[in-house]
């Protein structure tokens, strides 16, 4: 059986890390695809700086 599932994206700072979390888990239980942020790089995930050099992170995109 085929069905339409809703397809819900989740963005925003991931400063907001344990909201994202909540929403995402509440969503997927609710029936939704959820679409979210994989790496928390201003909430801990430090590995998301790694290797970087300072004129990679100010850089203007």
């Amino acid at each position: 059986m085929v069905e339409k599932y809703k397809v819900i994206t989740l963005c925003g700072s991931t400063r907001f890390k344990d909201s994202f979390m909540e929403a995402q888990k509440r969503l997927t239980l609710e029936g939704n695809i959820v679409i979210s942020v994989g790496l928390f790089g201003h909430s801990g995930d430090n590995e998301v700086w790694e290797n970087m050099d300072e004129g990679t992170l100010t850089r203007e995109r």
